[in-house]
């Protein structure tokens, strides 16, 4: 094998940092291994995953995002990285420049970006449309079983005890195009995530596995903490993020609109009365650069 060379740029969204490799040809194949290499943080660019900027399959779209995580596996959605995603096209002059609603596949179906963009045409800010959260246990998928229901009628585990070596946890469980597992508890400081968080998203209740979120209720909003799924503890969670504010209104702990606090900065999310969910929040541009991968 021969070495590889790759242009890339870097972008986070409230620190949730990802590498992008533009492929409107269609012509590359990332292995798994260049994954892990490029996002290595002691020895590569460092990341929470690779985002490669391939062309839609239907024309009618702005973009298809090919999102890896940090492991080197396939990810359905990435909140944070389909705003990276939409800043991207917008400031490469791809898609949206004139402030548009941007269409953007995803392996968790199309969703649709509304940018904020400056004076500069660069995309600082951007509110994304997730969809519907996805509430039945097989479709998460999880192997708990429900033991509650919506208002409208739609089964789904709420707060579910799971013990483990760390104590019993209680999950309400949410897909947002990917698993989520939210616990509410006292103070989401005192958890150690790498320990406890590693546990449950491995464990037997989360086939897939899961992204795990731990979650306090505070006067300013909702502390969250995340260990996502392939990557471990990342500053921020956009699907983590709708996920909680979700399960927080599910459990009746909050209204239908939220601020989720995370290490790297606050997002808005708004459950709409149709079942949408809106996240809104920030998407920035690192460095960019070259990098040669041995083989």
């Amino acid at each position: 094998m021969s070495a590889h060379t790759y242009e890339f740029e870097k972008l986070q969204g409230a620190g949730n940092d990802f590498v992008f490799v533009e492929d409107l040809d269609d012509a590359l194949d990332i292995t798994a291994q260049e994954v892990k290499d490029l996002c290595d943080r002691h020895k590569g660019i460092g990341a929470d995953g690779v985002i490669v900027v391939k062309p839609p399959e239907n024309t009618a779209n702005d973009g298809f995002m090919h999102y890896i995580n940090a492991d080197g596996t396939l990810a359905q959605m990435c909140g944070n990285g389909v705003r990276c995603f939409a800043k991207y096209l917008v400031d490469h002059k791809i898609a949206g420049t004139d402030g548009r609603e941007l269409r953007i596949e995803t392996r968790a179906g199309l969703k649709t970006v509304s940018p904020t963009i400056d004076a500069d045409g660069k995309l600082i800010e951007a509110t994304v449309n997730m969809g519907m959260p996805i509430l039945a246990p097989e479709a998460i998928p999880t192997t708990l079983d429900s033991n509650a229901t919506t208002a409208a009628g739609v089964p789904y585990c709420k707060e579910v005890p799971l013990d483990s070596p760390f104590g019993i946890f209680r999950f309400t469980c949410v897909s947002m195009g990917n698993p989520h597992a939210v616990a509410f508890v006292d103070d989401v400081d005192a958890i150690d995530i790498e320990k406890v968080g590693a546990y449950f998203e491995s464990c037997s209740a989360f086939p897939e596995k899961a992204n795990i979120e731990f979650a306090s209720i505070c006067p300013e909003g909702i502390r969250m903490r995340v260990y996502e799924r392939g990557c471990g503890e990342t500053l921020a969670c956009g699907t983590g993020a709708c996920a909680t504010a979700v399960a927080a209104y599910l459990t009746e702990r909050t209204g239908r609109m939220s601020d989720l606090i995370l290490k790297g900065g606050t997002l808005h999310i708004a459950y709409q009365p149709n079942g949408e969910v809106l996240m809104t929040g920030p998407a920035a541009y690192v460095f960019s650069g070259t990098i040669t991968l041995e083989p």
